[in-house]
């Protein structure tokens, strides 16, 4: 289950279609990371570079040239090294980019400084995203002051810049069929990720067990690499929203908040459930448990074609506020409660972000100021959360230290919604029965 490598033609093709005639894209892949000293972090592609070529090789370059007569779309890469191939593995090299990922024309990437000037030359726009790779940035300037230096032997440099972000990011916002496929994937393999934590949670064992059973299960299924650093935080690190250590003993009578979700062929998943390490809510955890999950429930029915982006939010926001004023948490008029933002003491974030190839996604949310409407292709989390941080001497001491978040992977399709990560369980009563099996 890949891309198609007509799909990543057919991006290429739109992206191109998008640009100003006269007009040249530069969009360079990810360097290897160095971790320490001489070993390198597992390679991650650029995911704009991989969106539009599918090459997953480091210091490359794609660039694209509308209506060029000899090809528009050219790559440049690591040339074919047998000695080089035999300590780190295989390279296409040219050829092999011309033939196995469908580019136009390929060359050296030792041999871009000749020749992609000369592309450059006479076009009058150069999509290219500045501030984000900044060795690349000064080799781009490098090239345009050359062209500027040669204007008294008829030189034309390119008239302007244009962050080739604001084209891109709109058209990775909407997943094609296949895209959705492989999210749909990395959905299902992400939920048996937490359904084993939940079998194989038990007191005194640690954090970081759990996030091995994590990783093992991402791995057995496919998914070598989770999209992000898996949270486990168990007790009052559950309150810690991007809690990572992952070191500290499961107690028996708290629970344990599980944010982790595999990357599939490119796109990631995303899932947080909150459950006891014991296998059975306490009251006060169960009632706190329910309004999350009335406020995801909630928060879902709004995610609809027509409806803009904050509609879900505001429904978790109005729930939660609701039910923390059942509980005693909270004292007041709901409305004025909302509006004076008392509830952001215990749910302090946003109720979702875009998801995609990468576990934040491109995409803008508002458009002139106005949040956008949500249409079909758009892939969202939704994830409410209460957090009751052990040091907030306004509530009971009873409910201190309790962090509970839960969030599902939700597409919009032409109808409503589609949860590509409903085969784990959040229902209270039916956590309790997978930890009892």
């Amino acid at each position: 289950m890949k891309i198609s490598k007509s799909e990543y033609a057919r991006r290429r093709k739109q992206l191109m279609g998008m640009m100003d005639p006269n007009s040249i894209a530069l969009i360079p892949a990810a360097h290897e990371c160095t971790r320490s000293r001489d070993t390198e972090y597992p390679f991650r592609q650029d995911s704009d570079f991989l969106y539009l070529t599918g090459f997953n090789e480091p210091d490359a370059v794609l660039v694209l040239v509308p209506g060029r007569r000899h090809g528009q779309v050219i790559l440049f890469c690591r040339d074919r090294d047998p000695e080089k191939e035999l300590w780190n593995g295989y390279r296409s090299g040219p050829e092999g980019a011309v033939n196995e990922f469908g580019m136009d024309d390929a060359f050296p990437d030792g041999d871009i400084d000749e020749i992609l000037p000369g592309l450059i030359e006479g076009k009058q726009h150069i999509y290219y995203s500045m501030g984000h790779n900044d060795a690349f940035d000064r080799r781009v300037m490098a090239w345009v002051n050359h062209i500027r230096s040669q204007i008294r032997t008829g030189a034309k440099p390119p008239g302007d810049f244009t962050d080739l972000a604001f084209l891109l990011h709109e058209q990775r916002l909407f997943k094609s069929a296949a895209e959705l496929r492989l999210m749909r994937k990395a959905g299902e393999i992400s939920a048996e990720a937490h359904c084993q934590a939940m079998r194989e949670c038990q007191p005194d064992r640690f954090e970081y067990q759990l996030e091995g059973t994590i990783a093992r299960t991402f791995a057995e299924h496919g998914a070598r690499f989770p999209a992000y650093n898996s949270i486990v935080g168990s007790g009052a690190n559950a309150c810690v929203l991007h809690y990572v250590e992952n070191r500290d003993k499961l107690r028996d009578g708290d629970l344990v908040l599980i944010d982790a979700g595999c990357e599939y062929e490119g796109y990631a998943a995303d899932i947080t459930r909150t459950f006891p390490v014991s296998g059975k809510f306490s009251p006060e955890q169960r009632a706190l448990y329910d309004v999350v999950l009335k406020a995801q429930l909630a928060a879902i029915k709004k995610v609809k074609p027509g409806n803009t982006w904050n509609q879900p939010h505001d429904a978790t926001v109005r729930v939660i506020t609701r039910g923390l004023i059942d509980l005693g948490l909270l004292k007041g008029d709901e409305k004025e409660l909302i509006k004076e933002g008392a509830y952001r003491d215990f749910y302090m974030h946003t109720a979702g972000h875009w998801l995609g190839m990468d576990v934040h996604d491109v995409g803008d949310y508002r458009i002139d100021g106005k949040w956008r409407q949500l249409e079909p292709g758009m892939v969202l989390t939704i994830e409410p959360g209460i957090y009751v941080s052990p040091n907030n001497t306004k509530v009971p001491k009873k409910w201190r230290g309790i962090g509970i978040r839960i969030e599902d992977d939700v597409a919009v399709t032409a109808n409503g919604c589609e949860i590509l990560t409903s085969d784990v369980p959040k229902n209270a009563d039916e956590i309790e029965a997978l930890m009892a099996s």
